[in-house]
């Protein structure tokens, strides 16, 4: 009877859009939930149907680990990545503490093992993983691995639209829109001519030229972003021959521990230490930061404290802001 009265109302509800002449909304309701679940198209196009909201939930990367937190509290997600309990890397150290399960890149079978109701995965992530959840029964969404402002609201969106719970995904989107207004309101003050220029020496030594979140990051902060005005491409290593033509004002530098297991001083000490590079401004000037990386490296709702790290890092104490600051819609 259940499935004949569920079948009935979305007959009703079919017949009803058309008489209208309306398109089904995109968004989830609570009422398209009741008469029968409802669906979400991911990046690939691929529609997803859901029965119910998820209450079981994992996501493989920690961006998205990070959106989800947002929207949804920790005891719906069955697992997060290894590293989000670590305050050097993660804006949700609280939260992820309270998941138990910690995991770097779990085979099709562990997933299945934790019996998740969705699995979300970024578009550069482990796609291979996608066709065998999915034969298993598991429904996986594929999202876009964000590399724009615009890019990571849009996930934010699909992600609250999978959960069914898409006014917590517009909240989030209104408080980042909030940071980013005070942020502008404070860099439109700085002349131009006091704007200065970055590089960053990452340990993902192909990362921070153009096409990057981090390369959208600096104009938000307004600095200039040396290694896209060079013509670097992420996904392109910088020479150092590279870095003296540049000659930034400042270097950011990586401060990374995977929890102390690594000694990311004795690495930015073998790279500094070459006598070619002390003729940077940055060296001779001593502008040799280390910004908060889980900050700096955020793919999340929380890059808009990145985009305010940058800007203390370079323009000082007006831009100086708390740790372990995280956007969330969750009450």
């Amino acid at each position: 009877m259940k499935r004949i009265y569920g079948a009935l109302c979305i007959l009703l509800l079919s017949m009803l859009l058309i008489l209208s002449g309306c398109h089904a909304p995109a968004a989830t309701t609570a009422s398209a939930v009741s008469a029968g679940g409802y669906d979400v198209t991911d990046v690939q196009g691929t529609v997803v149907h859901f029965n119910s909201k998820p209450q079981r939930i994992l996501t493989l990367s920690m961006e998205t680990d990070e959106m989800m937190l947002g929207l949804v509290s920790p005891s719906n997600m069955v697992a997060v990545n290894a590293l989000l309990d670590d305050p050097l890397n993660s804006t949700v150290v609280p939260q992820a503490q309270q998941i138990p399960v910690k995991i770097t890149d779990p085979s099709v079978e562990a997933i299945a093992a934790m019996k998740p109701d969705v699995v979300i995965i970024p578009d550069w992530g482990s796609l291979e993983k996608v066709v065998p959840l999915r034969d298993l029964g598991i429904p996986v969404v594929v999202c876009k691995g964000a590399v724009t402002m615009a890019e990571v609201k849009d996930t934010i969106r699909l992600l609250s639209q999978v959960i069914g719970e898409e006014e917590r995904g517009s909240e989030i989107i209104r408080q980042m829109d909030v940071q980013l207004a005070d942020i502008k309101r404070q860099v439109d003050a700085i002349p131009q001519e006091q704007r200065k220029s970055v590089v960053l020496i990452s340990l993902m030594n192909t990362y921070g030229g153009i096409g990057c979140l981090f390369d959208d990051a600096c104009r938000y902060a307004g600095v200039t972003n040396g290694m896209a005005t060079a013509g670097i491409r992420n996904g392109q290593a910088m020479s150092k021959e590279m870095l003296v033509k540049i000659n930034p004002d400042y270097l950011f530098l990586p401060s990374y521990t995977n929890h102390g297991n690594y000694d990311s001083d004795r690495f930015v000490q073998q790279y500094l230490e070459d006598p070619a590079l002390q003729t940077l401004t940055a060296v001779k000037e001593n502008h040799l930061v280390k910004p908060r990386e889980s900050y700096l490296y955020n793919g999340s709702q929380d890059i808009v404290f990145g985009i305010r790290e940058i800007a203390f890092s370079v323009y000082g104490q007006s831009f100086a802001q708390a740790d372990g600051q995280h956007i969330s819609a969750v009450l």
